[in-house]
Parts: C-alpha cells; sequence; structure tokens
C-alpha cells in the first residue's frame, strides 16, 4: 500500500511542472515566483493530505515540492512553500506539531544555503544537487519523528516492516526528485533554444538587410569623399570645412563597414598566434586612453595557449569590449583583463569596477539600437559578438548595479597535430 500512495505522491509532485509546461509557460504569470509558490505550496499541502499512516509515522514527499520550489522557483517561491506547507501542518493539528515545525525549519537550510551555486552549475550537476537537498528533508523528517516516537516511548525498537518502509520511501523520493528535476531542466533548455533561434534569425534577417543597404551607400560616399579630396586645395574660402567634411564621410564609413562586418565577418589573414602577446598588446594600446580617462588598465597573463584565427578581427572585437568598459567606470576605477586557459578553450575575462547593469539591461546586450551610452548605437558590441561566434566562441556577460560588469570571452584552443591525430 505504501508503494501506491508514494507514486500517487510523485504524480502529485510533477503536477506543478506538467501545469507550467503545458498552461502557463506562455503567461506572464508563469514566471512569477509567487504563482510557482503557490502551485508547488498545493503540492506540498496535497502530499501531506494523502499521506500513508503507519508504524506510527506519516510517509509522505512533502519536501519534495518545497525543494523544487526553492531551487527552480527562486528564494520567493521556497518560502511561499514552506509556509503552505506549515499552515497545512498546523490544520491537520496532532501532538508531533512542535516536531513537524522544527523538521521544516531544518529540511529548508540546504535547499537555500545551496540555491546560488545551484544555478552556477551546469544541469546534469543541477540534478545531483536536486537529489541530495531532496533526500536531505526526508532525512531530517525520518531522524526527527523517529526522536519523538523514542521520547514518546510510542516505540521502542525499529520492527522489521519500518527498515522495508525507509528503502521504500527513500527510493520513491530519489524518483520523484529526478523526473522533476529532469523536466525542469528539459523545460530551460527549451526556453534557451527557443531564445537563440529568435536570436540568430533576427540576426540573419539584420545581416542580410545591413548587407544591401551598406552597400549601396558605401559607393557613392566612396565618390563623395573622393572628390571632396580633390576639392580640398582648391577652393581657399571653404577650406576650414573640409576636414569636418572628411571626418564625417569617414565616420558614416566606418558604421557602414561595422555593419558590412556584422552581416558577414570577413577572416582575411588566418594566423597562428599567442593570446599574451594579443593581450598584452591590447593593454599597452589601451592604457593611454584609460589613464585619460583615470582608470587603471591591468593584466593578468595565466596562459600561454595559441589560437589560429584572424589576429585583426578578433583585436578589433576585445578592443570594442575593452572601451565599453573604461567608458562604463568612474575615475579612479579599474578594469582588468585575466588571461586563462584548459585543454579545450581560451577565456580573457574583462572586469570593470564600473556602473553595473540591470537584469533587463543585460537581456538586451547584443541588439541594435540598445546602447548604456548616451551617444551608442549599440553596433560595436554586435560586432564584437559576432566575429567572436563567427570564430565558434562566445561571449557571456554578468552584471550587478553599483558593482561593475564582467565580460567572459570564450574561444577554442589551437590543437597541435599530434593532438587532433589521437
Amino acid at each position: 500500500m505504501i508503494v501506491e500512495k508514494l507514486l500517487f505522491h510523485v504524480l502529485i509532485v510533477l503536477a506543478p511542472v506538467l501545469s507550467y509546461s503545458f498552461f502557463f509557460e506562455k503567461w506572464k504569470i508563469g514566471r512569477s515566483p509567487y504563482f510557482l509558490g503557490i502551485l508547488y505550496g498545493a503540492s506540498a499541502s496535497l502530499c501531506m493530505y494523502f499521506a500513508y499512516f503507519d508504524s506510527g509515522l506519516y510517509w509522505d514527499l512533502r519536501y519534495v515540492p518545497l525543494v523544487l520550489a526553492i531551487f527552480y522557483g527562486g528564494p520567493i517561491s521556497g518560502i511561499i512553500t514552506l509556509f503552505a506547507l506549515l499552515a497545512t501542518r498546523t490544520a491537520m493539528g496532532g501532538d508531533a506539531l512542535l516536531y513537524a515545525y522544527i523538521s521544516a525549519a531544518i529540511a529548508c537550510i540546504i535547499p537555500f544555503f545551496l540555491y546560488n551555486y545551484f544555478w552556477k552549475s551546469p544541469p546534469r550537476k543541477r540534478i545531483y544537487l536536486s537529489i541530495v537537498a531532496g533526500f536531505w528533508p526526508a532525512l531530517v523528517q525520518l531522524i526527527v519523528l523517529l526522536t519523538y516516537l523514542f521520547v514518546s516511548e510510542t516505540v521502542t525498537i525499529l520492527e522489521e516492516k519500518m527498515y522495508l518502509y525507509i528503502a521504500i520511501f527513500g527510493f520513491i523520493q530519489i524518483v520523484g526528485v529526478v523526473f522533476a528535476a529532469i523536466l525542469n531542466e528539459s523545460i530551460i533548455e527549451r526556453n534557451l533554444m527557443k531564445d537563440e533561434i529568435r536570436r540568430s534569425e533576427k540576426q540573419h534577417t539584420l545581416g542580410e538587410l545591413a548587407a544591401s543597404i551598406a552597400h549601396e551607400v558605401r559607393n557613392p560616399l566612396t565618390v563623395v569623399k573622393g572628390f571632396l579630396q580633390l576639392m580640398e586645395g582648391e577652393d581657399e574660402r571653404h577650406r576650414h570645412y573640409y576636414p569636418l567634411i572628411l571626418s564625417e564621410l569617414g565616420r558614416a564609413e566606418n558604421i557602414i563597414n561595422d555593419y558590412l562586418n556584422f552581416a558577414k565577418p570577413e577572416f582575411k589573414k588566418i594566423e597562428t598566434f599567442s593570446m599574451a602577446e594579443l593581450v598584452i598588446d591590447l593593454s599597452i594600446l589601451l592604457n593611454p586612453y584609460a589613464l585619460k580617462e583615470g582608470i587603471t588598465l591591468t593584466h593578468i597573463i595565466e596562459s600561454d595557449a595559441e589560437i589560429v584565427t584572424d589576429r585583426n578581427q578578433l583585436k578589433q572585437a576585445l578592443i570594442n569590449i575593452l572601451k565599453n568598459a573604461v567608458e562604463a567606470t568612474p575615475k579612479e576605477g579599474r578594469v582588468s583583463i585575466r588571461l586563462i586557459s584548459d585543454n579545450e578553450q581560451i577565456k580573457i575575462i574583462v572586469r570593470d569596477t564600473g556602473i553595473g547593469m540591470t537584469k533587463e539591461q543585460l537581456s538586451r546586450i547584443g541588439s541594435l539600437f540598445f546602447s548604456t551610452k548616451e551617444q551608442g548605437t549599440g553596433l560595436g558590441t554586435m560586432v564584437s559578438i559576432r566575429i567572436i561566434e563567427s570564430m565558434g566562441g562566445k561571449v557571456e556577460y554578468t552584471s550587478k548595479i553599483g558593482k561593475g560588469t564582467k565580460v567572459s570571452v570564450t574561444l577554442p584552443v589551437k590543437k597541435s597535430v599530434e593532438e587532433e591525430t589521437v
């Protein structure tokens, strides 16, 4: 009988995940931690309501929804679920009410403590953490309630049936957590894939449009610029206007070149070079600019890895990222470049102590016409991301308001002939 009851509890535990997936995923309310807290709270309450009573104990999976609410809904969702669980237990009453409060308080400590580490971990590790965190409350619950039974002298020795129940309970608990975690991870992966597809489609459409417009505009600009250069030495009256006109034409030409570069980055000269040398060159190149702005620019080299790509294009992409970091940092601030690597990839980490960005601003990084600068177009960042992605790399932004921004550029390491043939 206990097996059937606990398997029924597994369905109750999975109900919030399935409800979100089928009904609420497209709605804004489905992403609200308050709404997720209500769903998981209802799940925990139902587990308690349909608990299986035997050997002086109630057997249920009430703490699995609590763990899932904390990990996948956030702290607010977890607190709502905890209150729902405690309210239901209070309504049920009984002699062991105080012990139930104690076990609930202890049970939620580990999931809350692991929350930040949980979201820094890869998906597979998150599933393992869910199992550990899901098993912990069950263990606490058993220890507290068995202690109560011994203290109240309800039982003095564990029956053989009790050991069987504990084994069944532990196994089904793990099964429930694993299924729920896998479903949650599949939803997260699907949403990330949708966002990536949308972003790729937008970039592809924008790239084609940019290329067609830029080609048409650049040709007449080149002609105008050439004739102005010829006329510069002949017309003495308006000579002072020519530098300004040529400067603005040059700026327009640079913007058009950026559009073309975004539409289809061209790697004209593929070579093998040391990333350490490139980072040092970048530091030397931008240090005067940083000093002019009253900012300290430093570099840390922790790798001598080599890469095979277009050095100039990569350099231009990193210059854009570094300039943005310098421009976002107030006087007496710091910008650092750190180079690290392993056997598979090189990582260039740019940190600043600037104003930082909100979550909304972070989500729009790389979008056209979005920039935190007053006169920025966002094109430089778009081009940098496009160049690095075309090289098989990726760019990740993390930021906190008032604490600064971290940009992580990851690129594949050059492999030797011996490694490739193994």
